[in-house]
């Protein structure tokens, strides 16, 4: 029985995102929310407002796994975006 709970544990471990896998999700939540934000306040396409969210310094900064602002809030994001 106690092997079995061990094998259990062992493959839901092996299920479990790892660190770069949630750091993706976080990053492309975070754009999508940024690029929703700039179209609501300009009343932009969404062509335009990715071009905006793509080419601004935030870009850079919000892809460093390192540095982690990708745990900020997407509006925090975007007021850093609009600094």
């Amino acid at each position: 029985m106690e092997e079995r709970w061990h094998d259990a544990k062992r493959r839901n471990r092996m299920n479990e995102p790892n660190h770069h896998q949630i750091a993706t999700f976080l990053i492309d939540y975070a754009l999508s929310e940024l690029v929703k934000y700039v179209m609501e306040d300009t009343g932009c396409s969404i062509e335009e407002a990715m071009e905006r969210v793509y080419n601004s310094d935030l870009m850079t900064a919000l892809q460093d796994e390192e540095g982690e602002l990708y745990v900020q809030s997407p509006a925090y994001l975007y007021e850093l975006m609009n600094q």
